[in-house]
């Protein structure tokens, strides 16, 4: 599904829409104009008539950081959660979540790293999962979701024990906690193998 697809009926700008994508998807992230023009390969003149719009709707809230305004979600927006909740939809999330918890086991942690979780829509989306996993349904699971969200899906499946060895490479690269509680997340607490 294009980016721009569920918006195109409510947006007319499309780099207004990318811009909400990339901020909205993971509203902890934040980004400087000159970023957000490299990553979109645009001017940046058009980025900033966009994020000056979204700024003034209060969309978006900008802190500056010396010379530079780094831009990000206003979470206290009233129309945010549709809004976070329409980026996640229309980028999937919401329908890889329900079809593991459907399906998978016992899920503990499901959290998506790297490229979505800094809200680049890449095509290739890094799932992790941390429980009793059923994998037997998953490879199944991952090639139907795909094809519904027309993105690829790389999962890394892992137990506990697996989880908590690994735990602080992964906590160290971006993130997005689908399932589970931060403090799940970033526990140091040791699990015996």
């Amino acid at each position: 599904m294009p980016l721009n697809t569920v918006f195109a009926g409510l947006i007319t700008s499309k780099m207004r829409v990318r811009i909400l994508m990339r901020l909205f998807q993971n509203p902890g992230q934040q980004a400087y104009l000159r970023e957000l023009a490299n990553e979109f390969a645009a001017s940046t003149s058009q980025v900033r008539e966009e994020l000056q719009h979204l700024s003034a709707a209060g969309l978006l809230s900008g802190e500056r950081n010396g010379r530079q305004t780094l831009y990000r979600a206003n979470e206290t927006h009233p129309l945010f959660p549709e809004l976070n909740s329409m980026v996640r939809k229309a980028l999937g999330m919401d329908r890889i979540l329900d079809s593991i918890l459907e399906r998978l086991g016992n899920l503990e942690l499901a959290f998506v790293l790297d490229d979505y979780a800094m809200g680049r829509d890449s095509g290739l989306i890094d799932l992790v999962l941390v429980g009793a996993i059923d994998q037997e349904n998953l490879s199944d699971l991952v090639r139907k979701t795909e094809g519904y969200i027309g993105r690829k899906i790389r999962v890394l499946s892992l137990t506990r024990p697996e989880f908590t060895r690994l735990r602080p490479e992964l906590v160290r690269r971006p993130r997005i906690l689908l399932w589970g509680t931060d403090e799940e997340l970033n526990s140091t607490a040791r699990v015996v193998a």
